[in-house]
């Protein structure tokens, strides 16, 4: 007489079957959701974004991704209702990501966008403080005080950054980068070199190192283009800001 499986046993291998499915679609679904986004197609990107949410409700991405739609079309909408949206959509992907990089400079923004700058502040610190071995929290803090022009201040966040995780090659290259705006190019050139040897792809760097070595030797700098930006249900009240 053959043995066999109980029914919960024998739904195990379907169910992983489909999870694996719906991860595969959902992801299908953001990509083609950032292509639409980077072609400017702003509200066709939002619907791809939530049919990814629909298919995996637990994918911080695709919460961030039609946050970062919705926060688009407010803008250029004067659209408060997709912001207010984009807002809640931000926590959400938190929700499910806490140090998720780029919602947390999302909503960042957003909040300072809408007269709330003390509220991205409070955002921000509470993420470093929460995380004291990230330097993540301390590079989006050194950020937003350089965007408003406190360069000592996004400085010494940078140095923090540096502290707890001295091969972060993105902390580097951004104190060089304010050294180099500050003048002091032989110690931007120091952490432009070190930031490349931790990270051999930064071709904007590459340059600024050539160019940085070439006017030290005496020769004529090179000259570099700027460098391109990067591109439900109601939540509980958050308490991140």
């Amino acid at each position: 007489m053959h043995q066999t499986l109980p029914t919960c046993c024998l739904l195990i291998v379907p169910l992983t079957l489909l999870a694996g499915c719906n991860n595969m679609n959902s992801q299908a679904l953001n990509s083609e959701g950032v292509r639409l986004y980077q072609n400017g197609n702003y509200q066709q990107a939002a619907s791809q974004f939530q049919r990814a949410i629909a298919t995996n409700p637990q994918s911080a991405s695709g919460y961030y991704n039609l946050a970062s739609a919705l926060h688009k079309t407010g803008k250029l909408q004067n659209n408060p209702q997709d912001l207010k949206q984009a807002e809640q959509l931000y926590n959400q992907c938190l929700d499910y990501d806490p140090n998720y990089t780029e919602c947390y400079r999302g909503l960042a923004v957003l909040l300072a966008e809408t007269g709330r700058q003390d509220a991205s502040y409070r955002l921000l610190e509470g993420w470093a403080e929460r995380n004291p071995h990230l330097a993540d929290p301390r590079i989006e803090l050194a950020r937003m005080y350089e965007e408003n022009n406190n360069l000592p201040q996004a400085s010494a966040k940078l140095e923090e950054a540096i502290t707890v995780d001295p091969y972060n090659s993105r902390a580097l290259t951004a104190l060089g980068r304010l050294r180099e705006s500050s003048g002091d190019t032989q110690q931007a050139l120091a952490n432009y070199q070190r930031s490349l040897s931790l990270n051999h792809y930064q071709p904007a760097i590459e340059a600024r190192v050539a160019s940085l070595q070439a006017t030290q030797a005496g020769g004529a700098p090179v000259v570099t283009p700027p460098n391109g930006t990067r591109t439900v249900q109601q939540p509980p009240p958050n308490t991140r800001y």
